[in-house]
């Protein structure tokens, strides 16, 4: 039984006007978020993370090469019949390229690489995620954002615990201009979180799997404790609307950047998407590795094959 609620597998996001195109280019743009060079004082985004390199390695803005008839894996996709039921994730490096046929289901990218940015083809993988076939325990279209926890070094840190037009409850206590400690980080993370669902003129935010990607190559506090502070406050936003939360990651990025999570976090039992398979074979063997986070689940992994990331469904 999946861990998910039914409602997430026919979900389709509505068609979307030009008008609501234009207006998230507005948008963003009058708020500082339009895509492009790194803004957290670090280079250049990178790909998400994928099974055939570490994170830490992966080319800095390589986009995915068009695939050439029979990129993808044998028998991957439903409509070639009789193999696995495979789903992909897509952001940024894919823009303007040919994307997989008919997959199981998709995980869209919301931002350009980094936890500030937006995807330029976010509405465009949007549409062509909707057409995902289903028939897994996955819902048919799910989110990644991007993650980071840049300090003061970035164009914007919290000076209070205000955002949205609101005072946040802290658990971390008050965040205070120059601090870069676990309130300022929590109330980082939480803002994130809230661009990403309401600045980048997402449609019915509340109703989708958003999974947080974790990885080395962004910017982060060589204070595990300030990191776990940033996600919890992307997960508790992410809650907050009656959203789903799940963590992309592998084990040693993790380990590096959190750490250990104890059962009083908002990260406890959250399910886990792990990187780090090179074939179908090793992505379904993943699923028995032991998750992110204590009290949670492996329900997905990954792997790349020429030049796409796919994803095999553990339940």
């Amino acid at each position: 039984m999946s861990i998910f609620s039914s409602a997430a597998f026919s979900k389709k996001r509505p068609s979307r006007q030009q008008t609501s195109v234009m207006l998230s280019v507005v948008i963003t743009t009058a708020l500082g978020l339009v895509p492009g060079p790194r803004v957290d004082g670090a280079p250049a985004p990178a790909p998400k993370a994928s099974a055939s390199q570490p994170a830490t390695a992966r080319p800095t803005a390589a986009p995915a090469p068009t695939p050439s008839p029979g990129a993808e894996p044998t028998g991957a996709q439903p409509s070639r019949g009789g193999g696995v039921l495979l789903g992909n994730d897509v952001s940024w490096p894919q823009c303007n390229k040919s994307l997989p046929e008919d997959p199981a289901f998709a995980i869209v990218g919301v931002n350009n690489g980094r936890a500030n940015t937006t995807n330029p083809c976010l509405h465009h993988q949007l549409d062509w995620a909707e057409d995902s076939l289903g028939g897994t325990g996955q819902p048919t279209v799910a989110l990644y954002v991007n993650t980071a926890n840049p300090g003061t070094a970035g164009t914007w840190w919290p000076t209070n615990n205000e955002y949205g037009g609101k005072t946040v409850a802290n658990p971390y206590g008050e965040c205070r201009e120059g601090q870069t400690d676990a309130p300022c980080s929590y109330m980082y993370g939480y803002a994130k979180a809230f661009d990403d669902a309401y600045l980048r003129s997402i449609t019915d935010p509340e109703d989708y799997l958003w999974w947080l990607d974790v990885e080395t190559g962004n910017t982060w506090s060589g204070d595990k404790n300030a990191n776990r502070a940033d996600l919890e406050g992307m997960a508790d936003f992410f809650h907050s609307i009656g959203a789903r939360v799940g963590i992309y990651s592998t084990g040693s990025q993790w380990g590096q950047i959190v750490g250990p999570v104890t059962a009083d976090s908002s990260l406890y039992g959250l399910p886990s998407w792990l990187a780090g398979a090179r074939t179908v074979a090793g992505a379904k063997n993943n699923c028995a590795a032991a998750p992110l986070t204590p009290g949670g689940k492996v329900v997905l992994t990954q792997f790349v094959a020429k030049g796409f990331d796919y994803d095999y469904s553990c339940i």
